[in-house]
């Protein structure tokens, strides 16, 4: 009895720590993909055009450099949305747009060799 208990015990475990990050690693990775293409083509004005991001291959001299600054996502998302100094305020990307980006910049930045 003791046995069996302990395999069940065993096996109910092993069930709830499977691993589903195949599925979260999946969705990270088209919303990165919609972040990256709105970075570098479908922000107005582009986000490339001021700003630098080795990962975006961009060269902005205008606004930060965003290997340096590594902002999270929140501070992306309140600059897209409030804009900062003379980076003007989005209006046009919808919230999971901005979400996109945010994640797309926080996730690179920096990090690219």
């Amino acid at each position: 009895m003791t046995y069996v208990s302990a395999r069940g015990i065993a096996a109910l475990l092993a069930c709830a720590t499977i691993n589903l990050s195949p599925i979260t690693a999946s969705a990270d990775d088209g919303k990165l993909a919609l972040g990256k293409e709105i970075f570098l083509e479908r922000s107005e004005p582009q986000c490339a055009l001021c700003h630098t991001l080795a990962d975006a291959e961009a060269v902005g001299e205008v606004g930060p450099n965003l290997d340096e600054l590594a902002p999270d996502a929140e501070r992306v998302s309140t600059a897209v949305i409030n804009g900062i100094g003379p980076m003007p305020a989005n209006e046009a990307l919808t919230e999971e747009e901005i979400e996109a980006v945010a994640l797309y910049v926080s996730t690179v930045a920096g990090k690219a060799e």
